[in-house]
């Protein structure tokens, strides 16, 4: 992180209540709101990625196609979109799945104490990665994922071991 980035803190009941700088909120555990992109093609494959190594953490995991931290002052949906085309060069209609609370200590002393809110896209595009971002992407079938879940846990990043066993049932309800 170059600069300095802020986070928007919120109550367990997402309400906002300040703001902080972003790494300053992880090494405290700062309860900050935070956003999940799924993106699923049309064969119904997750779209993952494999987190650069050079993030301030998790670098190399796998993880779900996006994430960040949205600002205060503007929609999450739109800025969801917006990191999604900065991220994996993609763009698609995002819906709204579900948002959860999740507290994990990762690597670098930091904790990630986060409001999630998750959303669902469909698109065959090929991602157009961001190199600082993420260094590897795949398409993963339901089966093939929850294998790898089990042969290697700690190979995905926390909020994903979180969110992967539930997203294709909160994908089908949105899309059917």
């Amino acid at each position: 992180m170059n600069q300095r980035e802020y986070v928007t803190l919120v109550d367990p009941l997402d309400k906002v209540i300040g703001t902080h700088e972003k790494l300053s909120a992880h090494k405290a555990g700062l309860l900050h709101r935070a956003f999940s992109i799924f993106i699923f093609n049309s064969k119904d494959q997750l779209l993952i990625q494999r987190r650069a190594q050079e993030k301030y953490h998790t670098g190399g995991l796998w993880s779900n196609t996006c994430c960040s931290h949205p600002s205060d002052n503007k929609p999450i949906t739109n800025e969801a979109s917006m990191r999604l085309q900065e991220e994996m060069g993609l763009s698609c209609d995002l819906r709204y799945a579900f948002k959860f609370i999740y507290k994990a200590h990762i690597d670098n002393n930091l904790i990630e104490h986060e409001l999630d809110h998750i959303f669902v896209g469909i698109s065959d595009q090929e991602p157009n990665i961001n190199p600082n971002e993420a260094d590897a992407w795949q398409y993963i079938d339901e089966n093939m994922l929850k294998k790898k879940l089990e042969i290697n846990p700690y190979s995905f990043t926390p909020w994903f071991r979180i969110i992967a066993p539930k997203i294709w049932k909160h994908y089908k309800t949105l899309y059917a």
